[in-house]
């Protein structure tokens, strides 16, 4: 059997290679049939293979999925998380979320509706992740538990569909692992960004708070010393769009490294 989307050989009902059904199946979160060649249900934007692991993770007499199990207990923390460190205060106004992160998808603050509202089928797996992650951050700005925990796993899964991923990918894909408490996989991600260019602003602003969050402050020391070293040239490059489309965030970007390296003391 070969895969529809990548042509990879496999067997079972997902591809090895991209992630997308190898049969006909119906959404383990929704019931709704799918058919083949898809990464995610066109009802409900479950990620299928996702959701097919967290669903059997709980199943009576069954042990729970880590991911599934972490995702709930995750939930009340991680609104304190994003919303206290690294300047993400700025998301408690509902109105920053669309202008920092870019429009919201489907109905505006207040009536986020149910995920159908998201056709997820007919984006391309980068404007499915940017999607998602614009849902994410526009649950956190309305402190919208429930949503978070729905779609906070499904967008960490579309940016890695999405790969190969940009600089700005990156920086979303570490900033979800960190809000899922994924601090390792945070740091490695915003890293990776750092080896394609050592001096992106919100990628070194994502490292150190990775670092912060695993108690390696020696390390979020060397990214935050860094980002102030490079900030004037940077900050005004116009060839970064990333930058201009996270503006409203960029200052508190800026405060944060600055107060961190002052606390660190001469």
């Amino acid at each position: 059997m070969h895969c529809t989307q990548c042509g990879q050989a496999g067997d079972g009902r997902f591809c090895g290679g991209c992630g997308a059904t190898l049969v006909a199946l119906d959404c383990p979160s929704c019931s709704a049939p799918t058919p083949m060649g898809r990464r995610f249900c066109g009802e409900c934007g479950s990620a299928l293979q996702r959701a097919g692991r967290a669903l059997a993770g709980a199943v009576p007499g069954g042990s729970p999925s880590p991911d599934n199990r972490a995702a709930w207990w995750v939930a009340g923390a991680l609104l304190v998380v994003l919303l206290a460190v690294g300047g993400w205060s700025l998301l408690s106004d509902s109105n920053s979320a669309g202008t920092a992160f870019g429009p919201m998808p489907g109905p505006q603050p207040g009536a986020l509706g149910p995920a159908p509202n998201i056709d997820l089928t007919s984006m391309t797996p980068r404007e499915a992740a940017d999607r998602l992650f614009d849902r994410v951050m526009g649950a956190l700005a309305q402190r919208d538990t429930m949503e978070v925990i729905n779609f906070l796993p499904m967008a960490i899964d579309a940016y890695e569909i999405a790969r190969p991923l940009d600089l700005d990918g990156l920086f979303h894909l570490s900033l979800l692992q960190r809000a899922g408490m994924r601090y390792e996989e945070a740091l490695a991600t915003a890293q990776e960004a750092l080896d394609e260019d050592p001096d992106h602003l919100l990628n070194l602003s994502a490292a150190a708070e990775a670092a912060r969050e695993l108690g390696r402050d020696d390390l979020a020391e060397q990214y935050f010393g860094h980002f102030l070293e490079v900030w004037d040239v940077e900050s005004v490059r116009t060839d970064r769009e990333e930058y201009q489309e996270h503006a409203p965030l960029m200052p508190s970007l800026l405060t944060d490294a600055t107060e961190f390296m002052q606390g660190r003391g001469p």
